[in-house]
């Protein structure tokens, strides 16, 4: 069987039973990749884990694109990253077919409802959290504030409004370690 097969099918096979994002996806990393297949070490996948926590996107799938493109470079990517993907798009096409037969049945509408109610606690508990960890400070509240009336209100792109929040960020701590007098560390 071809390495890229291998790949996609390994992949496929831990975007199956991987439940919990990229973290629960390493222990099954490193038995396959560095145990099973000796296809790089330990401290490279590490590497490529804090790379991807850095960068957009699903943890889970940057990991599998770095390590595809090590061994195959864009066809290792692609294969690596349509592995892991592909059990998502199954089991999604899977569950729209059945439910969409059912969308009328009440008891599945109040089922639909309480996960909504669900979803939004914990989308809140997770603005709480982001809150507690990013907003220490006025300035911050100032940007958090600023963001939240510009995302709400208008129409600006969310990706432009990270970053102009970014350099708004920059410009506040710059001029305020300017005026203390400090080297900003």
């Amino acid at each position: 069987m071809s390495e890229l097969l291998q790949m996609y099918l390994m992949f496929f096979r831990m975007g199956a039973v991987t439940f919990g994002g990229g973290y629960a996806m390493l222990p099954i990393l490193r038995r396959e990749i560095i145990q099973s297949r000796q296809w790089m070490d330990e401290e490279t996948i590490m590497d490529y884990y804090a790379l991807s926590q850095g960068l957009p996107g699903i943890i889970a799938v940057n990991v599998a694109v770095f390590i595809g493109y090590y061994r195959k470079k864009v066809p290792g990517a692609l294969a690596a990253a349509l592995g892991v993907v592909s059990p998502c798009i199954l089991i999604i096409t899977v569950i729209y077919y059945l439910l969409s037969g059912f969308q009328e049945n009440p008891y599945v509408r109040h089922a639909l409802a309480g996960i909504s109610v669900c979803v939004v606690a914990l989308i809140l508990d997770a603005i709480l959290s982001m809150w507690k960890k990013g907003v220490k400070d006025i300035p911050c509240v100032l940007i958090c504030a600023f963001a939240f009336v510009v995302s709400a209100f208008t129409k600006f792109s969310p990706i432009l409004l990270v970053i102009l929040c970014a350099f708004i960020g920059i410009g506040i701590r710059t001029f305020l370690t300017a005026k203390k007098g400090g080297t900003g560390k």
